[in-house]
């Protein structure tokens, strides 16, 4: 199973711990994650299910390059990383 983890700064406005889902893509890993926590949708994508501007989602060390269609593909022994940017000075 594919293991979802996201920063604690996301952690800080909605609960989402790390989940070991399956899928192949990042789209199946991701909805598999939502179906457990349908609010966390929303600080993950936008409107069009693409992923939001402030977000970076990577498997391993790798950025996913398809933040469209999330198509990138995945496997049993991958780690996704979901990281809401920060800005600031």
């Amino acid at each position: 199973m594919t293991q979802v983890s996201f920063t604690e700064n996301l952690r800080k406005h909605i609960e989402c711990p790390p989940v070991s889902v399956t899928g192949s893509t990042v789209r199946e890993v991701l909805e598999a994650v939502f179906a457990e926590n349908p609010l966390l949708r929303s600080y993950i994508l936008d409107d069009q299910s693409r992923v939001r501007r402030h977000v970076n989602v990577f498997i391993n060390s790798r950025a996913v390059s398809d933040r469209r269609g999330l198509t990138d593909p995945v496997g049993p022994s991958d780690e996704v990383f979901v990281f809401q940017a920060l800005s600031g000075g």
